[in-house]
């Protein structure tokens, strides 16, 4: 079985999406992988979409890497390239959603499902969660996606998880800086929708506008994200989401003193 992403969107327009490879740690293969840049696709262009929760099937694993089986078959450079090319569609896709991703991590977070988590925009992992990057160990790079890991947790601690190939618990990647936060595995889907609240206590078009804000400040030197912020600051009174959200402050801020 090659496995299958689920796209459950409620009311509240929050996506739920489970990869679902559990026979296989939810490793992704390149059938999968088609399956969810396609899905993420669509996902895109829905207007009710407020945010998503990516997570993997059961509780061994979020994303245990990419298949091994089918990179132990390639045999030439262009086939590596395309298997790779897939690896990077999963995570652009997280990275081009227009709205905040959560990754729910649960068991073993490695190789390709690392790069997924890096790609989203808040990571909360269970207290058993393990990361690494162990490519290296199996004669390639670690590559796509890690080179977000220094912003993240810095030039060494990027050294150290790519060259030295080891796991890390979740602690020491809070210490690190790549987890938002951990919490017992019976507080998991509690933590990640408070999260989901308090995205869906802002405003739909300020968060959207937030996070392409915080796309463009990724490639911007400080002058230019400066001029990047303002024009976006501007662009919000092009709906009435603004007035409308601070007269309700305003309002309640009113009826307090009152």
């Amino acid at each position: 079985m090659a496995g299958s992403f689920e796209v459950r969107v409620d009311a509240r327009g929050v996506a739920y999406l489970t990869l679902d490879h559990r026979a296989k740690l939810n490793t992704l293969n390149a059938a999968l992988m088609r399956e969810v840049i396609g899905a993420m696709a669509a996902l895109r262009e829905r207007e009710d979409l407020r945010c998503a929760v990516l997570t993997g099937a059961g509780d061994r694993a979020f994303i245990g890497g990419a298949d091994i089986r089918e990179m132990a078959a390639v045999e030439a450079p262009a086939e590596g390239e395309a298997f790779i090319r897939l690896v990077h569609g999963v995570c652009d896709a997280m990275r081009a959603l227009p709205v905040p991703v959560i990754a729910r991590i649960e068991g073993f977070c490695l190789g390709a499902g690392l790069e997924a988590a890096a790609a989203c925009d808040l990571r909360i992992a269970s207290e058993a969660a393990r990361f690494g990057m162990p490519e290296v160990l199996v004669g390639i790079p670690s590559v796509v996606e890690a080179a977000l890991l220094p912003g993240l947790i810095g030039w060494g601690r990027t050294r150290r998880l790519l060259l030295l190939g080891e796991t890390i618990g979740a602690a020491e990647m809070t210490e690190w800086g790549f987890l938002e936060r951990v919490v017992p595995a019976s507080e998991l889907d509690a933590a990640v929708e408070e999260w989901v609240g308090k995205i869906l206590a802002a405003g739909p078009r300020a968060i959207r506008n937030q996070k392409a804000l915080i796309r463009e400040w990724e490639d911007l030197p400080v002058k230019d994200a400066v001029a990047a912020g303002i024009r976006a600051f501007a662009r919000s009174w092009e709906s009435e989401e603004p007035r409308r959200m601070m007269g309700g402050f305003l309002a309640h801020l009113a009826a307090r003193k009152g």
